[in-house]
């Protein structure tokens, strides 16, 4: 497994209806994808060549299988929702505080343990998080422009954090 960020401007497509379709969507947004393409039919070859990360949710086999054979005709990793024979990666589950993102897999073995872990870590990053991010992101920024080393922006980070207790060691 090699868990992956992909930008909010890279061009995606997500195929379906119904409420898997809806929840992929959901979490598509807020991940705050900015080139989002949503059909509920099979897409044409113009929707599929665009695309750089294709999903199916809420589809038959038959369609699933279409897709995820025209995905990997063109060379676009695609999932097509709980059918992992036919996914090219799957979707951890995730825990965003603004632009702190949490993830834990399990690569499909337990979801239920992955479930109870995002569970925790929802109850140990709440919503302030995403403020602490943004504060110690604009730190970081402020010291590059004034000229600060790499290694000197390191430790004046750390030293901020723990400051701070984020996040609160043991």
């Amino acid at each position: 497994m090699l868990p992956l960020v992909f930008l909010p401007t890279t061009p995606v497509l997500l195929v379906g209806e119904g409420p898997a379709f809806d929840k992929r969507r959901a979490l598509l947004e807020a991940a705050g994808i900015t080139r989002l393409t949503v059909l509920s039919a099979r897409p044409d070859a113009a929707a599929l060549d665009a695309a750089r990360l294709i999903f199916g949710a809420g589809l038959s086999r038959a369609d699933s299988e279409w897709l995820a054979a025209e995905a990997r005709a063109r060379g676009t990793p695609v999932n097509i929702e709980d059918v992992p024979d036919l996914c090219d990666l799957h979707v951890p589950s995730i825990v965003r505080r603004g632009d702190l993102l949490l993830s834990v897999s399990t690569a499909g073995g337990a979801p239920t343990l992955a479930v109870a872990l995002r569970e925790w870590l929802e109850a140990q990053f709440g919503p302030e998080w995403a403020e602490h991010l943004a504060e110690v992101a604009a730190l970081r920024t402020r010291l590059r422009a004034e000229g600060a080393k790499p290694s000197e922006v390191i430790a004046a980070l750390r030293t901020h954090l723990a400051r701070a207790g984020w996040p609160p060691l043991t």
